[in-house]
């Protein structure tokens, strides 16, 4: 049970009461309340808002995108130091939306922010990982980190600045092997371009 799941809804027809009956309330209010009342949700649990962000496909200014990424990479590989060395909960739909993310700060013409976000992600990722038993959010980072990876491949970035990064990306982790394939990948891509 590595990954926090949502608690399983009980079918409708088992459970005491349906949502029919929140439906019909709903109806009857109005717009703007409705709204104010889904912000209030959102505010006080940040999974409810990624959620809205992510289904209405909201988008932030870059410092605002830049800011909710560093929150979810502090959801995403948040664990309590207690549960060392066991194969505890984290939340994965906190990576999902650290990869968004970075994908949207990416389209947004911010490579270099998504590059500074992916050194944190790893700097913190692979605490996580050290900090487990198994290690199996390595798989959700690396997923997190493929959209920097592909972005860099196409930019038109310095080779040095790159493989500085690079450099980067491999003292922040802890435990070196993360990305270690396409970190790999990514310095032979750039040292071919730049001998051509």
């Amino acid at each position: 049970m590595p990954r926090r799941k949502p608690k399983k809804a009980i079918p409708a027809r088992k459970r005491p009461e349906s949502t029919a009956a929140l439906r019909q309330a709903l109806a009857r209010r109005k717009k703007a309340e409705l709204v104010a009342a889904l912000l209030e949700l959102a505010q006080a649990d940040r999974g409810v808002l990624r959620q809205l962000m992510d289904r209405f496909d909201v988008a932030a200014a870059p410092d605002e995108l830049a800011v909710a990424t560093q929150q979810a990479i502090a959801d995403a590989t948040d664990f309590d130091e207690r549960d060392s060395n066991r194969n505890f909960a984290y939340d994965y739909e906190a990576y999902g939306e650290v990869k968004r993310n970075l994908s949207r700060l990416i389209d947004a013409g911010q490579l270099l922010l998504a590059m500074q976000l992916a050194l944190e992600l790893m700097k913190q990722g692979s605490h996580q990982v050290e900090m487990s038993d198994e290690g199996m959010m390595t798989e959700d980072i690396e997923d997190c980190l493929s959209v920097v990876f592909t972005a860099l491949k196409k930019c038109d970035l310095p080779a040095g600045e790159v493989m500085a990064w690079c450099s980067a990306m491999l003292a922040n982790d802890r435990v070196g092997f993360i990305a270690e394939k396409q970190l790999q990948s990514l310095r032979n891509h750039v040292q071919s371009a730049a001998a051509k």
